[in-house]
């Protein structure tokens, strides 16, 4: 449906996204990304590359780009066309094919010295590119879960995913499954 490392980028952009604490009712989530060591923790399967600080000014950096990606899950198609845009504005894109440790073809367009932050967000403008051309907007939506606030990234052949990883989709099925049997009692 995208390439695999738009995919990817939508993945990692997502669980970066989900490690801000929650913001709706009921949603006690914590704040996940803290330490220099939760940063590591949250890239260590990931095929980064380049440079990478592991400080307190980076950590920050990433810290502060969750929310601006966020946005990307709750903004209309020109809206995201607009943070697309301005995203590589900023970073002075220059994109170009690459193929490194076995992943494949790929785009990278910032150099790899560059900030882990701004190569992030990089990264995940660019997989909004694909998705905003192939119209698949409507696979990025936020977690159904009642007291959830999560974003999800449906990739799913039949776009029907509902629900984050978190056993959201295990508590809502639990409770229709309650309501069907109280109301047959």
């Amino acid at each position: 449906m995208f390439t695999h490392d738009a995919e990817d980028a939508l993945l990692w952009g997502a669980e970066l996204v989900n490690t801000m604490p929650g913001s709706v009712p009921g949603d006690t989530s914590p704040d996940t990304l803290t330490t220099i060591e939760e940063l590591d923790a949250l890239f260590a399967n990931l095929p980064w590359t380049g440079r990478f600080d592991r400080d307190p000014a980076e950590l920050e950096a990433v810290r502060d780009l969750r929310p601006r990606l966020r946005r990307f899950w709750e903004s209309s198609e020109p809206e995201v066309v607009t943070m697309v845009n301005g995203v590589l504005r900023e970073a002075g894109a220059v994109p170009q094919l690459v193929d490194h440790d076995g992943v494949g073809w790929h785009v990278h367009a910032t150099p790899l010295e560059a900030p882990l932050a701004e190569r992030m967000a990089v990264e995940f403008a660019f997989a909004m590119v694909d998705v905003v051309r192939a119209g698949g907007l409507d696979r990025l939506r936020v977690c159904e879960g009642e007291d959830c606030d999560d974003v999800v990234v449906d990739l799913s052949k039949n776009r029907s995913r509902r629900y984050c990883d978190g056993g959201c989709a295990a508590r809502a099925h639990t409770a229709a499954y309650r309501a069907r049997k109280a109301g047959r009692t």
